[in-house]
């Protein structure tokens, strides 16, 4: 490593990052005023350094050339700490009369947006949004658009604490968490692993584009999507009756979908595009439900919209979590109130859903009407519809079938592929007999079952034996290490689940034989090699990453910049479960680190879990 930064510093040209400069506190929703956020000047701040740079992210958005090596250097750190090393003058500071150097304040202001949170006293958006957080702006490149914020940018007046406890308080508080407008390396680089790997598996995601660290484990982190707006940045002003900014902010989604051509064919007449989105976010909001319970993905989604983006992604991570095993009763312990579960988050994504139909409406007709009556709205039968087909197309992802081949199952026998996910679900579904039990952060009744185990090991046995499975060795192999002698007892329908669960297997293997024209052997291996891939033993939880971190925490002054960015791209590629994508380069090829087999150790350690 030192020969490497030896060679870097000799062959080193100073250049320069123009595209840094446009990201100067200035996004077209800044002309909506005050309606939308909060405005502040800003001041640089002093003493940090880039502790995490996420390369592959700067180039996609133009920040830094494409053909840029993912090597840290005197001007890229300089433009990094120029852009985002910067924390708000707020109003603790403007009531106390302090001064700061000039050279050191910012031309623009930034923006903390307001939006709606059930945790603030009152529930209609006044008072909440960014607590700690600012927009640094919008960056464009190859026709397409991309948000950044930073959070730990000084507390601002939309926080929780500010109107629990009646006053401003300045950044940096010590007698106060959340409040006081910080954010920390560890929840950073959280963020930055989590993120990357849900990304590369194709859920939708903030994204994390550096990290600057500053004394006391303090940190700025920045965040990167194509559109940062929750539904929580308009479902205020639908409470609050604000007309006009409803109807732009729906106009800027819009806006953005179609430019950044994540729509298409968007109609032009003012009422016609107002149904398209209903239509677009009913059908997003439903397969984004489904993931989550497919993927174990748990997000606090509520009615709020606060922790998800209005296109689906998640953000913020916090409180988020994926689990090994299906624990649909796990709920976050928040101090005042518990968190929705897994099994939850599609009902309040329909009611998410809804709420977009009250606003369609309102858009429509200029006058306001309660959201029950939009309780059998068209659009919810478009959710509950869209919903189910996720679902089974899900299902066949997970056993393995090629699109090609689920497309065919779906057309041609769809109740045998929703007969055979009642089955899975039984076992995926199946809960510990110890019931409700305190863990870290909440509580939990544990699932009992991986179900990921059958669908890998299964294929593999039919292909060596030709025949059915006993239910003892059934059960041995997706038996978690959460289940009891007791969890594990026979019953006559558990039984009766197992013979549906290979019966309906076979006969999806033999259909899609028949009407591929392929042998159920060849259709076997093809369901085997891509099954492997997609339900890898040793699947990244939220545990793992958190411990993983602590880990990292501990080495991390002994890696720079450049080595945590090659330590997150290979871990990343290890936990990426995509079965076509091209693995020639994978990190799998390549013989791991002693600190990365370390941290696959972990992985594999806590594979059930939280």
């Amino acid at each position: 490593m030192t020969a490497k930064k030896a060679k870097i510093k000799q062959t080193y040209k100073s250049q320069t990052y123009p595209k840094f400069k446009t990201v100067n506190g200035n996004h077209p929703l800044k002309a909506i005023g005050d309606d939308y956020s909060v405005e502040y000047k800003v001041r640089k701040r002093h003493g940090g350094k880039v502790a995490a740079f996420n390369f592959d992210l700067a180039k996609e958005i133009g920040l830094i050339p494409q053909g840029h090596p993912n090597q840290m250097n005197p001007d890229l750190e300089a433009s990094i700490l120029d852009t985002f090393a910067i924390i708000i003058i707020n109003e603790f500071d403007q009531m106390n009369n302090r001064k700061f150097p000039e050279e050191d304040i910012k031309k623009h202001t930034y923006m903390a947006t307001r939006y709606l949170q059930l945790q603030h006293p009152t529930k209609l958006g006044k008072t909440s949004g960014d607590g700690r957080s600012i927009w640094n702006g919008q960056v464009k490149h190859k026709g397409r658009s991309w948000d950044i914020s930073s959070c730990g940018t000084g507390a601002t007046r939309l926080s929780p604490a500010t109107h629990t406890k009646n006053k401003f308080f300045e950044s940096g508080d010590p007698t106060i968490s959340y409040g006081c407008g910080y954010s920390e390396i560890d929840e950073g680089m959280a963020a930055l692993f989590f993120s990357e790997i849900l990304h590369a598996n194709n859920v939708g995601t903030e994204r994390v584009l550096g990290l600057i660290e500053f004394e006391k484990g303090y940190s700025v982190n920045i965040r990167v999507h194509e559109n940062l707006m929750r539904p929580s940045h308009i479902f205020n002003h639908l409470k609050q009756g604000n007309y006009d900014t409803l109807s732009s902010l729906v106009s800027h989604y819009i806006d953005t979908q179609e430019k950044n051509k994540t729509w298409s064919k968007v109609p032009k007449k003012e009422t016609d595009r107002l149904d398209f989105f209903l239509d677009r976010q009913s059908e997003v909001f439903a397969k984004m439900a489904a993931d989550f319970e497919d993927e174990y993905i748990f997000c606090w989604l509520d009615w709020d919209g606060d922790n998800i983006l209005m296109d689906g992604s998640i953000i913020d991570y916090g409180s988020v979590r994926q689990f090994g095993l299906y624990h649909s009763e796990y709920r976050y312990d928040d101090v005042e109130r518990f968190s929705t579960s897994i099994i939850e988050q599609k009902s309040k994504a329909r009611y998410i859903v809804q709420t977009f139909a009250q606003i369609v409406d309102y858009l429509k007709s200029k006058e306001k009407k309660t959201i029950k009556e939009f309780t059998n709205d068209k659009c919810l039968k478009n959710f509950d519809e869209k919903f189910i087909q996720y679902k089974d197309e899900k299902i066949l992802y997970k056993v393995g079938f090629s699109k090609k081949h689920s497309d065919f199952l779906l057309k041609k026998d769809l109740k045998l592929v929703q007969k055979f996910r009642k089955a899975f679900s039984y076992f995926e579904m199946a809960k510990s007999k110890k019931g409700v039990e305190k863990v870290a952060d909440g509580i939990n009744r544990s699932a009992i079952f991986c179900m990921r185990d059958i669908l890998r090991e299964l294929p593999q046995l039919y292909l060596t034996r030709n025949e059915f499975i006993t239910q003892d060795e059934f059960i041995e192999i997706i038996k978690s290490n959460y289940a009891t002698k007791k969890d594990l007892e026979d019953t006559a329908y558990r039984k009766k689940q197992l013979s549906d669960f290979q019966k309906y297997y076979w006969e999806l293997v033999r259909k899609t034989a028949k009407g591929m024209r392929q042998s159920e052997s060849k259709v076997l291996l093809d369901v085997s090699i891509r099954s492997s891939i997609v339900n890898k033993y040793d699947r990244v939880t939220g545990d793992s990453i958190t411990t993983i971190v602590d880990r990292l925490m501990k080495k991390r002054p002994k890696i720079n910049s450049e080595e945590l960015y090659e330590i997150m791209k290979e871990f990343t590629q290890f936990q990426t479960l995509d079965p076509d994508q091209d693995r020639s380069t994978s990190s799998e090829e390549r013989r791991p680190s002693k600190f990365m087999t370390g941290m696959f150790k972990i992985v594999r350690e806590y594979r059930e879990g939280l």
